[in-house]
């Protein structure tokens, strides 16, 4: 159970119909879709629908009250002892029961952001502190300012410690799921180019990022290598994480492998079953927080050991003839596509080493310029290179540009893609799929693999 009805009375001044009596809801409906026992509908105003229109279908499915926009008129059909709340926006009250929530429950909270990495850094370190709390994180893409109210109210009673990923396209979201989670802990794993189409530089990313801070009630663990959040260094709680001596937890005598890493931080020894230094970085987020909260240096690589991040995130999958495909087609950025671009360079189990790459969106009047600087890490440990889609093709130009030697061929059509690839289905051969999530690049793995 969320808590009565009757509760909601704290959050909601105004309301109608059976308000005061202690009727349980057990979870909170946004799709009157979907069957929902003992829930509470939250009618949802998007630019281009209004879930007020669809209360009936919800009380069918098992709502048994509903927030209501005021300047909404209450439809004909609703029975007048059914419970509903008034409020301005609905999105606005959907938080509002959020937080009431999380006060309840009163786990530690830990949040991060970042232009890349922080769903696998989530995943990390929810793995790390499931050891030894009861944990609960955030699922799929439900990190927004829907998504985060909605991983909190899947929370069970009983959690101790929940992991919020905060993702944002524009200023101030963060800053809203900051003040709604109070994280007593925040991680920034990195500051990017991801959404630099509407920040409109790094230093506009960095302070939308940075928004973070807003509700924090704590240390806030960072990339210490990078410039753009040097000032954080100052912050005497701060726990900056990098390659530099200069940071407060250093990571020292790296080792990669095709599938995993090891290194050191503080002379302590990790294993990490994931490959990249961009992951050994992640890594070493979530062994801070993990310490922070006092959980013991063995329970911390039991929970890397046992860490499994989310899928299509260099997803290791058997393509026909004995090649391997890399499916890492959850989404992109400039830095993230050349972070795995220098994994792919450093495997050793596969000597032919191509590379599938498609567009990159929300880059704006960046986006050809950006396009070009990945090839930046491609040299000739690179056999060939396929691009796909529009601006990907300036990836094609430079490669070519800069190294001639490399088969490089961009495409506009995907099948046409597809086919020539089954050329390169060979048992020496691994292939990157990396892209943008709206380009469905890993749809090419009907044709590179035998399922």
């Amino acid at each position: 159970m969320l808590f009565t009805i009757n509760e909601l009375n704290q959050l909601f001044t105004e309301a109608r119909g059976e308000h005061k009596d202690s009727i349980p809801v057990k979870s909170i409906m946004t799709d009157s879709r979907r069957v929902h026992d003992q829930s509470l509908f939250v009618p949802i105003v998007g630019e281009n629908f209004d879930a007020h229109d669809f209360l009936k279908k919800a009380i069918e499915n098992g709502a048994i009250g509903a927030l209501w926009q005021k300047d909404k008129k209450v439809p004909a059909y609703v029975p007048t002892d059914f419970p509903l709340f008034l409020v301005e926006d609905t999105t606005l009250g959907l938080q509002q029961m959020a937080g009431f929530y999380l006060q309840k429950v009163s786990p530690k909270v830990v949040a991060v952001t970042g232009s890349n990495g922080k769903t696998t850094t989530k995943d990390l370190v929810a793995s790390v502190l499931s050891t030894t709390y009861k944990t609960h994180k955030t699922e799929g893409n439900h990190n927004n300012h829907i998504g985060l109210p909605l991983t909190l109210f899947a929370m069970p009673e009983e959690t101790e410690v929940v992991v919020l990923e905060m993702g944002m396209s524009s200023f101030g979201e963060i800053e809203t799921l900051s003040n709604l989670a109070r994280p007593d802990f925040a991680i920034i794993t990195n500051i990017g180019e991801s959404h630099i189409e509407y920040l409109g530089s790094r230093e506009g990313i960095a302070k939308a990022k940075l928004e973070i801070k807003a509700g924090l009630r704590g240390p806030l663990i960072f990339d210490g290598d990078e410039a753009l959040l040097s000032e954080e260094h100052d912050v005497s709680e701060n726990w900056p994480c990098g390659f530099g001596e200069e940071n407060r937890n250093v990571i020292k005598d790296m080792e990669l492998s095709d599938q995993s890493s090891s290194f050191t931080i503080d002379g302590r020894a990790y294993q990490l079953p994931l490959a990249g230094a961009h992951n050994v970085l992640n890594a070493s987020f979530a062994i801070t927080a993990a310490k922070l909260m006092g959980v013991s240096e063995e329970a911390i690589q039991q929970g890397l050991d046992q860490s499994k991040v989310t899928g299509m995130r260099f997803e290791r999958v058997e393509g026909k003839n004995g090649s391997l495909i890399i499916n890492d087609t959850y989404n992109a950025s400039p830095t993230s596509m050349k972070a795995v671009i220098e994994v792919i360079k450093q495997m050793k189990e596969k000597t032919r080493k191509v590379l599938v790459l498609g567009d990159i969106y929300e880059l704006g009047e960046f986006s050809k310029d950006l396009h070009r600087k990945v090839a930046d890490a491609v040299n000739d440990e690179i056999d060939a290179i396929y691009t796909f889609g529009n601006d990907a093709d300036e990836i094609t130009k430079a490669v070519l540009h800069q190294n001639p030697s490399i088969q490089a061929t961009h495409y506009t059509d995907k099948q046409t893609l597809a086919d020539k690839l089954t050329d390169e289905l060979r048992d020496d051969t691994v292939i990157l799929l990396k892209a943008s999530r709206g380009v469905r690049l890993e749809t090419l793995l009907e044709t590179l693999t035998e399922s």
